[in-house]
C-alpha cells in the first residue's frame, strides 16, 4: 500500500524502458517504485534542484554498477 503522504500518478512509459528500470531495480535491490524515485532524485540532484528534506543517497546506491 502506499504512503499516504506520497503523491501517486499514472506515467505512460516506452515498455523498453520500464524493462531497463526493472533490470537496474532488482540489481540494486528496490522495487521499480523506489528506482523510479531513486532516478527522479538523482536527476534533480545532480541538477542542483533536490527537494528539501530529502534523504541523502541510500548505501546500496552503486549495487550492480561497475565503479569507474
Amino acid at each position: 500500500m502506499a504512503s499516504p503522504d506520497k503523491k501517486a500518478f499514472l506515467l505512460r512509459i516506452d515498455p523498453a524502458l520500464w524493462a531497463e528500470i526493472e533490470r537496474l531495480a532488482a540489481a540494486e535491490l528496490r522495487s521499480a517504485n523506489a528506482q523510479v524515485e531513486y532516478l527522479l532524485r538523482d536527476a534533480l540532484r545532480a541538477r542542483g534542484a533536490a527537494p528539501k528534506g530529502t534523504a541523502p543517497p541510500s548505501r546500496r546506491e552503486g549495487m550492480g554498477r561497475e565503479r569507474s
